[in-house]
């Protein structure tokens, strides 16, 4: 039998696994107040944008569109020990809720899908601040634990996700994400994005196996997504995936 790199993170409770486990210890979200411009997740935004030259710079020095004030949309910030680290959007969209990113830039494709019944979640805005994606290489997993939530929560068929191609490989690997038709373009976003998406029911038992910090507790689902009005967002929130690893090992003993 070969033996099994420490940094392997394909098999069950690897060491990768186990370690973002414990960071999860130190993490906490917060859901963005509905259309507070000015929240620091919309600046921690513009800082990572403008980092890159993705955008050009604004006098109030945030990033918030239009989609920030759709009615389906839902935004998070991950907090480290009390420091905002990074942040990520998604749109819960629906045959009669059709609004997201995404749909702009693949209008076509992804109207295939909601007219033939289908709902699907579309994460956007994924930023996250310098210094901590170098003392967290693993922030990426710790942010799109808020979609791998969402896709449960709200029992779409399908996470999407529109991503620049050199990102790609990442959510092929990690999620099986398959690559859908077109190459799009988001409004003020000069590279091209490609439109990848997953079948829920396929990979949720897998990637839970796998990384089971990307597992919850009903409970933490329903605080995360709960519609409680415009006031929401004040609450912080830590993860409850090590009762949820408990509660399916458990299960699987019975």
């Amino acid at each position: 039998m070969a033996q099994k790199n420490e940094g392997d993170t394909s098999s069950p409770h690897s060491k990768f696994a186990s370690n973002l486990l414990d960071i999860l210890d130190s993490v906490e979200y917060r859901r963005v107040p509905f259309a507070d411009q000015f929240d620091p997740v919309y600046r921690l935004r513009y800082e990572a944008y403008r980092r890159e030259e993705f955008i050009v710079p604004n006098s109030e020095k945030v990033v918030f569109d239009e989609h920030d004030n759709a009615p389906n949309v839902y935004c998070f910030g991950v907090y480290i020990s009390g420091k905002l680290v990074s942040s990520i959007r998604f749109h819960h969209v629906t045959p009669q809720q059709r609004i997201s990113p995404s749909g702009l830039a693949f209008p076509d494709t992804l109207n295939k899908l909601l007219d033939a019944g289908e709902s699907y979640i579309d994460p956007s805005r994924f930023t996250a601040d310098h210094e901590a994606t170098l003392k967290y290489p693993a922030l990426p997993f710790l942010t799109l634990r808020v979609a791998t939530m969402a896709s449960e929560y709200f029992d779409v068929k399908y996470c999407i996700s529109s991503v620049r191609a050199e990102h790609a490989a990442f959510y092929r690997r990690i999620f099986g994400f398959k690559r859908l038709e077109g190459v799009g373009y988001y409004p003020g976003i000069s590279f091209p994005m490609h439109l990848y998406a997953a079948e829920i029911s396929a990979i949720r038992d897998k990637v839970a196996r796998r990384f089971p910090f990307f597992m919850s507790t009903q409970k933490e689902r329903e605080e995360f997504f709960a519609v409680t009005g415009k006031g929401e967002g004040v609450k912080m929130i830590s993860p409850t995936a090590r009762a949820a690893q408990g509660d399916a090992d458990e299960i699987s003993r019975t």
